[in-house]
């Protein structure tokens, strides 16, 4: 008689659980990469010199336009990506304070909306340009034009690039302090750097000094470290984990099912 043998099929491993990025992961990601996207526009300092060292000349004819359609470019992607902080940010936000989540989201679309009108002063110049220089006796009045509307580009910068950050780091810096979900650091760079903003913002509006003078430049210098650091710190380290975040991750997955 033939011994019985217990032949035990092989067992597979269960496969490896893939680690999901938490929902407050991935906003504290992409709110960091916006907020490094923001300062792509750095380089129009030197992209606009042409028109601004030159306007009559640029807009009669002079050098070329590639420059500062890059830059005008560049613009548009810093007011997109200015609002998707604030959106992204939102659902977050909004359990630390309604107030200030909605107050972020009004600052950041006004910004926005004032950085499109003053790219449309200079797409304006170059439409001109294109259409009208070397047209007879169209050069005074062309003239004329290419300084009203980089009159209208440098008020509306200084309204939407320099004047509107100061509110959105308050509301902002207002929800980290709050929070506690990043370093008390941040929060108090921006509260520094905000009254500083605003005040050389003031000098500037009443003409003590140009927007591009070394004060103005100073003074922008703590909200500008302020906003790189942050966006470099949510992509790397992300929010610190607090009761607000855990929250925040919990109904998100409830819904989710």
């Amino acid at each position: 008689m033939a011994a019985h043998t217990d032949i035990t099929p092989p067992t597979t491993a269960a496969p490896p659980l893939r680690h999901r990025m938490s929902p407050s992961r991935r906003v504290s990601l992409t709110v960091g990469i916006l907020y490094v996207i923001t300062f792509v526009s750095i380089p129009t300092l030197g992209l606009y010199a042409p028109i601004k060292n030159n306007v009559g000349g640029f807009i009669l004819g002079a050098g070329s336009t590639t420059a500062a359609q890059w830059g005008a470019f560049s613009e548009v992607i810093v007011g997109v990506a200015g609002i998707g902080t604030a959106i992204v940010l939102y659902p977050l936000a909004r359990r630390i304070s309604p107030t200030a989540a909605l107050g972020f989201v009004a600052a950041r679309l006004v910004e926005t909306c004032l950085i499109f009108v003053s790219v449309v002063n200079l797409l304006t110049m170059m439409t001109l340009r294109a259409d009208l220089a070397g047209t007879p006796g169209m050069s005074p009045a062309l003239t004329t034009m290419g300084h009203g509307l980089l009159a209208n580009y440098t008020w509306t910068f200084l309204l939407s690039q320099s004047l509107m950050p100061v509110a959105c780091d308050l509301f902002i810096g207002y929800l980290l302090f709050r929070s506690a979900i990043v370093p008390r650091f941040f929060p108090i760079v921006a509260f520094i750097g905000a009254p500083l903003l605003l005040a050389s913002d003031i000098a500037v509006f009443f003409g003590a000094y140009s927007s591009v003078a070394p004060l103005a430049v100073l003074a922008a210098l703590p909200v500008a470290v302020f906003e790189l650091s942050l966006g470099v710190w949510l992509i790397v380290k992300g929010f610190t984990p607090r009761p607000v975040t855990a929250e925040f991750d919990t109904g998100r997955q409830v819904a989710a099912n």
